[in-house]
């Protein structure tokens, strides 16, 4: 009984988590199919052990508590969850309950007819009306109460913000709750995704989190700046004569009164054709403007609906088809091995292609040797890929049942496959790396860094010209770049005078950028963003970098031993520095410009982590806007830690902060703490 009890409340501690990330944090942390797994051996060991179950137990409640950011509504009626089927079997046994409900109700005779619907991965909604008027729109929070985003949903054009008075179906009631799903179309996203690319902004991870995140923004303005949109579904509360007899009904009336309900949704007359059509939303699900996750099939009658009532946090009278997640199987033909900018072997799989959530994946992620063994991949395996996050292809594991033999285990090789060096693993790293400077593969990488956005954003120059212009020999290093013409710019294939031009003057606006960002672009090991500002700070100047030794690096705030060590390496290769000679010579900066006075602004004497994946800036950015209001950017979190930002997918380090009750902000609350008009949390 203990191991069934401390099973329990590991599951409820999981489940908890993934709630919290799902619908707090708008960065899922487990895909649908493993968190119903989670949820289904719960209550299978509730209702084999009643005497366990916990009154909190989050198989009765319903999405996560508001989080304080916008005022807190209580829904008129609950806005419940729905219990899941995965497959025609299961669809069939909910209605075999349905019917037995029915059944002891008198009603076992009573004709049923089903509305399937598109399950929406997006972002539920309510929205209240008073005498016909739009009173005020909230989130489904934890069902119960939910956030106030009233001035955010009326953004949203699709909305209608009042009611006709009468209509051919009846007249609007005096109070009125609309249930509905806000929703990035996929064409919008790519589109606003490939905007935000050229006013050199980050884009935004996937169409369902961007939802939520866009719909939680503390001025309605961003808001309004995002595509959203939005399908009713259904009625909640409505007060007054005249309400719809049934779900079809209710949609009928909603669709006359200007709400945007999908014009695909069907009524059929059996769970065989409710299944059929359940399949038939799975089949096209790759050719939909929208993200959908599922179908939901609902019981049409009101009547019966009433009846069936609800159990636990789900109605008796609706459930949620899941559709199959997006995951697939095929053959791993190989495992390929890339060569980072700073030597380290990174291996990757080579698949057979094959279909994953309307994508073709040919390769996807395999981490390091370590993570291959532990999973016991091999050569010729079959194997489970998954997206994640329904964007980055990984491999899951092997499917072991069907090795025939053949497979065999990887081995990381002992020489570089870009140069031939042999290549090795510093001590106390998994990693191995291929020492030589000159190799080709790392010299490409160094070059595509030291253009990136973090460095020195250099528009134009990105991968394939980078790869293009080393094959040809006309960049070789970083200080080539300065070194380009017009003439030999508009002698590569895809380049016309315009780009040519455009690509000129961004290397030559990199000359202007700081001293800073120039170190950070060399690519130094151990040597980001937020380390070389801490070196400039102590040592303002190229010459002083030059004349400094180990000591004096290492008395830079925040740069130890090591990192120092690494500096003086790079320092103590004559290469490195005929490199910052040249650049020198080049008219890239050397020297922090400006007073060297520390910073005064909102965060002054404020020591900040940035943790997960921000929506209106990148880390890095984060981490720059951090120094310039004051304050100092760290990588780890300590006890002397003010405050963490956690941004998506925020992980061991959000953590460690409530660990150690380290205060954590969200981006929002960030950017008015950096704006000045949020003071920063008590240290």
């Amino acid at each position: 009984m203990s191991d069934v009890a401390a099973r329990i409340a590991e599951l409820t501690e999981q489940i908890r988590e993934a709630n919290d990330a799902y619908h707090v944090r708008d960065a899922p942390m487990v895909d649908d199919a493993f968190y119903d797994a989670m949820v289904r051996e719960l209550e299978a060991l509730e209702t084999a052990h009643p005497e366990l179950a916990r009154a909190d137990s989050p198989t009765r409640s319903v999405g996560a508590a508001p989080q304080g950011r916008f005022p807190e509504i209580t829904h008129r009626e609950a806005m419940l969850s729905l219990a899941n089927a995965r497959g025609p079997e299961e669809l069939e046994a909910w209605f075999r309950r349905a019917q037995n409900v029915l059944a002891a109700e008198g009603l076992a005779e009573r004709p049923v007819k089903f509305v399937v619907e598109p399950k929406i991965d997006g972002l539920a909604v309510s929205l209240t009306y008073e005498r016909g008027e739009l009173v005020r729109g909230a989130t489904r929070g934890d069902g119960v109460v939910g956030e106030d985003v009233t001035q955010n949903l009326l953004t949203i054009a699709a909305i209608p913000v009042a009611i006709p008075p009468t209509s051919n179906i009846g007249r609007a009631p005096e109070v009125l709750e609309v249930r509905g799903e806000v929703y990035l179309p996929l064409a919008a996203f790519a589109a606003f995704n490939e905007s935000r690319v050229a006013d050199g902004l980050p884009t935004f991870a996937n169409p369902r989190n961007s939802a939520a995140g866009s719909l939680r923004q503390i001025d309605p303005a961003e808001t309004a700046k995002r595509p959203l949109a939005l399908w009713c579904y259904a009625i909640g509360a409505w007060e007054g004569e005249g309400r719809p007899p049934s779900q079809w009904d209710a949609l009928a009336w909603l669709r006359t009164n200007g709400f945007p309900v999908s014009a695909d949704i069907e009524r059929v007359d059996s769970i065989n054709e409710a299944a059929a059509a359940c399949a038939a939303w799975e089949a096209r699900r790759a050719d939909l403007d929208m993200d959908i996750d599922g179908a939901v099939v609902k019981i049409d009658d009101g009547e019966l609906q009433r009846r069936l009532g609800a159990v636990g946090r789900a109605p008796r009278w609706a459930i949620a088809y899941k559709f199959t997640p997006t995951t697939a199987t095929t053959r791993l033909l190989d495992v390929a091995v890339s060569v980072g900018r700073t030597g380290a072997l990174i291996p990757f799989a080579v698949l057979e292609p094959v279909q994953v959530g309307g994508v073709t994946v040919r390769q996807a992620t395999l981490h390091n040797q370590d993570d291959i063994a532990r999973k016991d991949i091999r050569i010729g395996d079959l194997v489970i890929v998954q997206r994640a996050g329904d964007v980055i292809p990984q491999v899951v594991g092997p499917v072991t049942d069907a090795r025939t033999g053949s497979e065999r285990p990887f081995a990381m090789p002992e020489r570089c496959p870009a140069c031939d060096t042999p290549v090795g693993s510093p001590d106390g790293e998994v990693r191995r790396y291929c020492p030589n400077k000159s190799c080709p593969a790392q010299l490409v990488q160094s070059l595509i860094h030291f253009a990136s956005r973090g460095a020195m954003d250099i528009e134009g120059l990105g991968e394939k010209t980078v790869s293009r212009l080393f094959e040809i020999g006309l960049v070789r290093s970083v200080a080539d770049i300065y070194s380009l013409t017009q003439e030999q710019l508009l002698g590569l294939d895809g380049f016309k005078e315009t780009s040519a031009r455009n690509l000129l003057a961004a290397i030559d606006a990199s000359r202007r950028m700081p001293w800073t960002r120039v170190l950070t672009g060399l690519g130094i090991r151990h040597v980001g963003d937020i380390t070389a500002n801490a070196i400039t700070a102590a040592l303002p100047s190229l010459e002083d970098l030059l004349a400094a030794n180990l000591e004096d690096l290492a008395a830079a705030e925040g740069v130890g031993p090591v990192v120092g060590g690494a500096v003086i390496d790079f320092l103590a290769t004559k290469s490195n520095r005929d490199l910052l000679d040249q650049l020198a010579t080049a008219g890239v900066k050397t020297r922090v410009e400006g007073p060297r006075g520390p910073v005064v602004g909102p965060l002054t004497g404020a020591t900040v982590v940035v943790t997960g994946s921000l929506t209106a800036m990148s880390r890095d950015e984060a981490k720059r806007a951090v120094g310039q209001a004051g304050g100092k950017a760290t990588e780890s979190v300590s006890a002397q830690t003010t405050f963490l930002v956690a941004g998506e997918k925020a992980g061991s380090k959000l953590a460690k902060a409530e660990k150690l009750g380290v205060p954590v902000l969200d981006e929002e609350r960030f950017l008015r703490v950096l704006l000045g008009t949020e003071p920063p949390p008590a240290q």
